[in-house]
């Protein structure tokens, strides 16, 4: 009974936009970014 159940559902499957490594090397490109955007401005608050 249940197995007719699992087996009469359909699946909504919704496609990626773009490929699964490409939201892996988006995440990892942005925060390489924002490391570096940290690390230029590391010796600001001892300028003075």
């Amino acid at each position: 009974m249940i197995t007719e159940a699992a087996e009469t559902t359909h699946h909504v499957v919704n496609e990626l936009p773009i490929p699964a490594e490409a939201f892996g090397l988006i995440a990892f490109t942005g925060l390489m970014a924002l490391l570096f955007v940290t690390y230029a401005f590391r010796s600001v608050g001892s300028r003075h």
